[in-house]
């Protein structure tokens, strides 16, 4: 008798931990309806032929404004800015000083900045993704993000929360290079200016379009 209640009561505590998770993202996609946040990104590249996995460490800040509008700004080690207006998103490379512009509809809905910036609900969401409660880790509540869409480049996301705090995404593309995101400093609806979602191409720099 002991053994089982010991075992009801691990599988209710698994239970309620799983469900933070999707409580955690459910109160942060409704409430959070702009912020701004450092971050730190570390992409692994598959190791191929023999060779061992490959990391690179990237670092700089990130704005959102539901909906749709967000700002990536790269700073270390190199320079790149990555803007949603709500129309088009913009990547511009500082070093090639090269702009690529898409439309920001047909690009945007099974990516990780949909999870944190575009959705005005959980029922939203669920439209692109399959979202799965996973057992906490390192402190976290997780959700595991699915696209639906099965001709994307994205496999998973798993999502982390300290509490209804945004702090991890955890990526992983369809060619095997994971990319995790870690926030620090995060700032939740503090009035993030309109200005920062506006991109307008520097003078002489190629523009792309696709």
């Amino acid at each position: 008798m002991k053994k089982l209640i010991t075992t009801l009561s691990i599988l209710a505590c698994s239970q309620l931990a799983l469900a933070g998770g999707m409580e955690s993202l459910e109160n942060f996609v409704k409430s959070a309806r702009s912020g701004r946040a450092d971050f730190t990104q570390v992409v692994t590249a598959p190791g191929r032929d023999g060779q061992a996995a490959r990391s690179k460490t990237s670092t700089g800040t990130f704005e959102f404004s539901r909906p749709n509008r967000f700002r990536f700004n790269y700073k270390k080690p190199f320079e790149q800015t990555i803007v949603a207006d709500g129309q088009t998103l913009w990547l511009y490379d500082v070093d090639l000083n090269q702009v690529t512009a898409r439309k920001q509809a047909q690009v945007l809905g099974s990516t990780p900045a949909a999870l944190i910036a575009s959705s005005a609900d959980l029922n939203a969401l669920k439209k692109d993704f399959n979202l799965e409660a996973v057992a906490d880790r390192d402190a976290m509540q997780w959700v595991q993000a699915t696209p639906k869409a099965k001709d994307g480049q994205l496999n998973s996301v798993k999502v982390g929360f300290r509490g209804n705090e945004l702090a991890v995404l955890d990526i992983l593309d369809s060619f095997g290079q994971r990319s995790v995101i870690t926030f620090s400093k995060l700032e939740l609806n503090t009035g993030v200016s309109a200005e920062a979602f506006q991109f307008k191409p520097p003078q002489g720099a190629d523009v792309v379009r696709q």
